[in-house]
């Protein structure tokens, strides 16, 4: 069964500016910079079947706007007990739309509706025993952060291993948005 999600890419020299952003964090699992992306909507494991529905609804989505992404600043989730690491993007309405848009189309496929609400970000670690002043230690001396744009001229259709998170992916299919 393949492990499915959408996202954005995100381009390698703004990879290379985050990867910097990485160590001197005890207890985080830092995210290798080709496995970062901007997830969309986790589709989860799925048979053949129904990955493949996925893949051509997902078609119908082209006429979605190409738009610019902003890397604004550095979060955390977990509160009290940190488990990830991110780079927050500044939501806008092309992205709402496209997003939204595909959780429409999920679910019409019969697929479950997503349960948390969409916070577009850029994980770049997961957290284990890590402490909240150490987590903001950690941002603090990571300095300046930004902004970072990219333009996004298409979305992924990803699937992964099943592990806990963070890679390696891989592209299935790829949705260009409209210009």
């Amino acid at each position: 069964m393949p492990r499915l999600f959408t996202g954005l890419e995100v381009p390698r020299h703004v990879a290379d500016v985050l990867a910097l952003k990485r160590g001197g964090l005890h207890g985080a699992r830092w995210i290798d910079p080709e496995n970062y992306h901007i997830t969309l909507r986790f589709i989860g494991d799925v048979d053949h079947n129904t990955a493949n529905e996925v893949a051509d609804m997902l078609d119908h989505l082209v006429n979605s706007e190409a738009f610019t992404i902003r890397l604004d600043h550095l979060g955390t989730f977990g509160g009290d007990k940190p488990r990830a690491l991110y780079a927050g993007a500044n939501p806008n309405a092309a992205l709402s739309r496209l997003q939204a848009a595909q959780e429409r189309v999920l679910q019409r496929l019969g697929l479950r509706p997503e349960g948390r609400k969409f916070l577009p970000h850029v994980a770049l670690a997961r957290l284990r025993n890590v402490s909240p002043i150490d987590v903001a230690q950690s941002i603090a001396f990571a300095g300046h952060f930004g902004p970072y744009e990219f333009p996004v001229e298409r979305f992924v259709l990803y699937s992964s291993r099943d592990s806990v998170g963070g890679g390696p992916y891989r592209v299935e299919e790829t949705y260009p948005l409209a210009a």
